[in-house]
């Protein structure tokens, strides 16, 4: 049974240097569960990125598309695997006409946007996913964030009892392979002790 100490020492022992990935594939929902199921994923949210709008919301996104930041270890894990699962995570081929789902995949340096052109040149037909660089990424409202694991009361509670608000919730490791796991994603045996 998920509790609140299980929780606490997976989110001990998370800690590291990170790096960041973030990519738009339609609805954010899945994206989060998706890549929150991958062993090497530390954490993971879900915002607004891609436009020119000021201070974006779910109620006026403007010229945004919903997306997922993605922080991992880059010991165990490499930009090009995450450009991987992004690729296959969605149609690349077509962008849907609401700017809101559309397919971007964002680069933060040289050597990121590089490895999504090498990438892309390995993909059958058309790419219609939109390559850009990451000017901002705006933080998606509360309820948005581990959308399937606060579907389950009893999740959500056990992170109620380890003491954590909702940035803790949005933050913590634990919580990404929970999600995860509510959504129906498979995770790494590492989260084993949190789902006992």
């Amino acid at each position: 049974m998920t509790d609140a100490a299980s929780i606490r020492a997976y989110d001990d022992a998370a800690s590291g240097e990170t790096a960041t990935a973030t990519f738009a594939l339609g609805c954010f929902w899945g994206p989060d569960a998706t890549f929150g199921a991958i062993d090497g994923v530390v954490r993971t949210r879900v915002g607004y990125a891609g436009g020119t709008t000021p201070d974006p919301t779910y109620r006026d996104l403007g010229d945004h598309s919903e997306a997922v930041q993605i922080e991992y270890d880059p010991d165990r894990l490499s930009y090009r695997d995450l450009l991987a699962v992004a690729f296959e995570s969605h149609d690349y081929r077509r962008q849907p006409n609401k700017r809101q789902y559309q397919g971007v995949v964002f680069h933060e340096t040289p050597s990121e946007r590089e490895a999504v052109e090498e990438h892309v040149g390995t993909l059958d037909g058309p790419v219609e996913t939109r390559i850009e660089p990451l000017d901002a990424f705006h933080l998606a409202e509360t309820y948005h964030q581990k959308y399937s694991l606060r579907s389950k009361r009893w999740l959500e509670s056990a992170f109620a009892e380890a003491g954590y608000d909702d940035a803790a919730i949005r933050e913590s490791p634990a919580a990404a392979k929970l999600n995860a796991e509510a959504a129906g994603r498979s995770v790494p045996e590492r989260a084993s002790d949190l789902l006992g």
